[in-house]
């Protein structure tokens, strides 16, 4: 109950229009969900291919889940490629809620044998909504049974619909990487009353990568140490998630620090399983809580998947981006 009621109050803040804003939904394996990202990302591994995602916060509660799914493919005839994405965000076991679903366009321009940039463009239909049946007023308890009070609170809005834009650019060699994104470039108002803009989300990420050892003829599999990170900024709200992946074979492993506003939030420890001769991959991430929430509410378990389609014949084989898979 305690619980309900501290959500309550966060919703009832919200609906006031007063000065909380709304953050997105974030996931610890950025590489995973690479359109989620940067829509620049979309069509870079060149042959079709599907991402899942699932994200589950603070597990102790149960009350906050994340799920995405997207799709993105390379067509040679229009030099770039097209992607697709859904997300569905949940809080409070769905008692609010958030959908998306985007499209974008990531035009591929090779600048030289080894230097590539990538300009991405995404159009998005979000749709906020609160599920009223989920919550509890003041006005409803009675000092001796609780809550068996009717309430004589009436909310006439209870979705927010519009349309958000999204700008990504991404730069590549086999070597390095650099990336930036800027999102929700309308601002879209998501309040249920008054007026509560969306702030604009600035995002930047970069990585190297390190290749451990002599490569063999015909060796797909060289082992490489692939640093990386990540900055994001939200209003007065910022993330800098910095970390380290390596690869041996089909086996990946990294670890990653989250530093917030204030303190270090999170360390991020993920695994993986991406073999060159199938078309899957799988990984695995855990965010350990480091900072003054602890890590009594259970951090945070992510699990991607993805799918990799056959390229069609025709098609010259081309060099992807190295990053992080995870």
């Amino acid at each position: 109950m305690i619980k309900k009621l501290a959500f309550l109050l966060v919703s009832i803040w919200g609906l006031a229009g007063l000065s909380v804003r709304a953050q997105d939904p974030h996931f610890s394996q950025f590489y995973a969900n690479p359109l989620y990202l940067n829509p620049a990302f979309a069509g870079v591994a060149k042959c079709p291919k599907v991402h899942l995602n699932y994200r589950n916060q603070y597990p102790t509660l149960g009350v906050y889940q994340t799920f995405s799914a997207s799709y993105d493919q390379y067509f040679d005839g229009i030099r770039g490629g097209l992607g697709f994405l859904v997300l569905r965000d949940e809080a409070a076991d769905g008692t609010l809620s958030l959908t998306e679903a985007s499209a974008m366009y990531s035009y591929h321009l090779k600048v030289n044998r080894k230097f590539s940039i990538l300009a991405g463009f995404q159009a998005t239909f979000r749709q906020r909504a609160l599920d009223n049946t989920g919550l509890t007023f003041p006005d409803q308890i009675e000092p001796f049974y609780g809550f068996v009070r009717p309430t004589a609170e009436v909310l006439e809005n209870t979705t927010n619909q519009h349309l958000d834009l999204t700008f990504g650019f991404l730069g590549y060699t086999e070597r390095f990487y650099f990336g930036g994104v800027v999102s929700h470039l309308t601002e879209p108002n998501e309040a249920f009353l008054t007026e509560s803009k969306l702030p604009r989300k600035y995002t930047f990420h970069a990585g190297a990568t390190i290749p451990l050892g002599k490569r063999r003829l015909y060796n797909t599999t060289q082992n490489m140490l692939i640093p990386h990170v990540v900055y994001q900024q939200q209003s007065t709200a910022f993330q800098l998630t910095a970390g380290l992946s390596f690869n041996r074979g089909p086996i990946t492993g990294g670890l990653a620090l989250r530093h917030g506003n204030a303190n270090p939030d999170a360390l991020v420890l993920i695994v993986g399983f991406a073999p060159d001769n199938i078309p899957w991959t799988i990984g695995y991430s855990y965010d350990y809580t480091i900072s003054n929430l602890t890590n009594a509410l259970g951090g945070a378990h992510e699990i991607s998947l993805s799918y990799r389609f056959p390229c069609p014949q025709k098609r010259k084989r081309r060099e992807a981006i190295k990053c992080p898979k995870f």
